[in-house]
């Protein structure tokens, strides 16, 4: 027997519908303006924190604008949770512009110093590795040697599991700071 009524909902249940915020996390690159005011940094890690955002890295900056700083702030989560982020930064009254770089052609670097275990036998090789990635000694001692390094992420990264082979002793990293390509300005649109 057949009815022409409604399929039973166990048999075909509705579609799923993904929640907001659910999506699959990557990298995002914000550029965010700020008044250079104590407590701004504080409040923005915060913001990220409560959005429960990984951030890889955090570099912050005076500008060519007197009080006005200039956070390049590298993080993991998914894109609706970012542009939540994002509206929440402007409610903070101390930013001023937000730019979200993630999918924009542009220059990026990071500084890195990597202290390495040198001695008589291998100094000369980790000289020569050096200067193939176009890094530079900026400190020898007896048993290191300072290596100062810029790059995109990769290179840095490459030189220093290079450098990893000798032995580091200690290493700093900027985190990556970033700039949009071309004519367009961040600092320029918030004068307007």
């Amino acid at each position: 027997m057949t009815t022409d009524g409604p399929a039973s909902s166990s048999a075909n249940p509705p579609p799923s519908r993904a929640l907001p915020g659910s999506g699959v996390q990557h990298r995002h690159v914000l550029v965010v303006l700020v008044l250079d005011k104590p407590g701004v940094l504080n409040r923005v890690s915060s913001l990220m924190r409560a959005r429960n955002f990984n951030i890889e890295s955090l570099a912050v900056s005076h500008t060519d604008q007197p009080d006005i700083s200039r956070m390049t702030i590298t993080l993991h989560g998914d894109d609706v949770l970012l542009e939540q982020a994002t509206k929440q930064l402007y409610r903070l009254i101390d930013v001023l512009k937000v730019q979200d770089l993630t999918d924009e052609p542009t220059v990026a670097h990071e500084l890195a110093l990597v202290k390495v275990r040198a001695n008589d036998a291998n100094r000369g090789e980790i000289v020569r590795i050096v200067e193939l990635y176009r890094a530079r000694v900026v400190d020898i001692s007896e048993t290191s040697i300072v290596v100062e390094a810029t790059g995109t992420e990769a290179e840095v990264d490459a030189l220093v599991a290079l450098l990893r082979t000798y032995g580091v002793r200690e290493l700093v990293r900027t985190g990556t700071v970033v700039m949009a390509r071309g004519s367009g300005s961040i600092e320029e649109a918030l004068k307007r």
